[in-house]
């Protein structure tokens, strides 16, 4: 059975009568099928949604990245990559079902895939931990991304979380300080690492995973520091200004890539990526096979100075340094006079002095 949003209720009654006119066993009794209406009635519903999809709002997008008939990272590994060897445990406290992690061969190369998994049905979302890690989660991933790094093997990792777990016992056994471990071990690595966001990349909970070498993103996903329903909650006091929310963050693909957080939109086929399963694994291989070729040339210093180079150039502007020699110093570049400025705004005698000075000009002026 399919699951439709609240914007696709034209899609849903168009699909209904579509499936009636295949079946010529229907309530109404033997009939035959009209294959002309038919062909007319598909071809209706695939230009509605272009038209819908070619024009969803950033809440409506988030819904699409939520939707539960998307495909999940365990998918996505299943049917890109061969001889998968899933590896388990942190080696300090236990394993983290919530993220799948292992060694497999994607076009004959060896990689390490890392991929946050929320579950297909109830059970599963409940044993998964609807995709949000826990400590050991992330204790896991930076164990065989080291492991990785040592014996020179590429990292793929797919992001699809609304967020790291935020229960008691995860903050006892040290979130924080594992989601930074993973942070600082990403940015470390001196391997080729490419994170694909799938569905929702919320918070601390994506960023972890997310410090790659190239971040790709499917086109209907969303990459947020917090949710819309989070952020409206606490800007508006009302959780229902999720649109609000979700166009002031700029959480959708389109908005990130004009940012340079991401670096590319992965096309989805048109009603999204779970409509057409076997299109939207297609485009993720070509991706991955594509960024891996960028990085063939590389030696393993300039891909780990490449990365660092990427992330201090996030949110620079023209007042900051922009030369190579200078990527390391996150300062602002001041002139002389701006200084002066800054110094007469932060120092009340001279602030006075320059006043006085100032009235002085000005009562001299008149007198003359």
């Amino acid at each position: 059975m399919k699951n439709y949003l609240n914007f696709e209720t034209n899609i849903k009654e168009l699909e209904a009568e579509l499936e009636n006119l295949k079946d010529p066993y229907n309530k109404e009794g033997l009939s035959e099928v009209d294959t002309n209406k038919i062909s007319k009635l598909q071809e209706e519903i695939d230009d509605k949604l272009k038209h819908i999809y070619a024009n969803l709002d950033p809440w409506q997008k988030t819904m699409v990245a939520r939707h539960e008939d998307r495909p999940k990272s365990k998918y996505f590994i299943e049917n890109i990559f061969s001889d998968f060897i899933p590896l388990s445990g942190d080696r300090y406290y236990g394993e983290d079902k919530s993220v799948i992690t292992g060694f497999a061969k994607f076009k004959n190369l060896s990689v390490l895939v890392i991929g946050q998994q929320k579950g297909d049905s109830l059970e599963t979302r409940i044993e998964r931990n609807f995709g949000m890690m826990k400590p050991e989660g992330y204790r896991k991933s930076v164990r065989l991304m080291k492991l990785a790094d040592k014996f020179n093997l590429p990292i793929i990792l797919f992001i699809d979380t609304p967020g790291a777990y935020p229960g008691v016992g995860a903050e006892e056994r040290g979130q924080a300080e594992a989601i930074a471990k993973s942070i600082e071990c990403c940015m470390q690595l001196k391997v080729p690492t490419i994170s694909i966001i799938i569905g929702e990349g919320g918070s601390g909970g994506a960023i972890a995973l997310a410090s790659s070498s190239k971040v790709l993103m499917l086109e209907n996903a969303i990459y947020s520091v917090i949710s819309p329903e989070g952020c409206a909650s606490i800007l508006w006091r009302d959780p229902k200004k999720t649109l609000e929310a979700a166009t002031a963050m700029k959480l959708s693909s389109r908005d990130l890539l004009e940012l340079k957080i991401i670096d590319e939109i992965i096309a989805e086929p048109a009603g999204g990526a779970h409509r057409d399963k076997e299109e939207i694994l297609k485009n993720v291989k070509k991706s991955i096979e594509k960024s891996l070729v960028e990085f063939s040339d590389l030696n393993r210093d300039e891909i780990r100075e490449n990365r660092k180079n990427k992330f201090l150039s996030m949110g620079r502007t023209k007042g900051l340094y922009s030369s190579s020699a200078n990527k390391d110093k996150l300062i602002l570049q001041i002139n002389n006079f701006n200084k002066l400025i800054q110094k007469v705004k932060y120092n009340k005698k001279l602030s006075i002095f320059v006043f006085l000075i100032f009235v002085i000009l000005i009562f001299t002026f008149f007198l003359i």
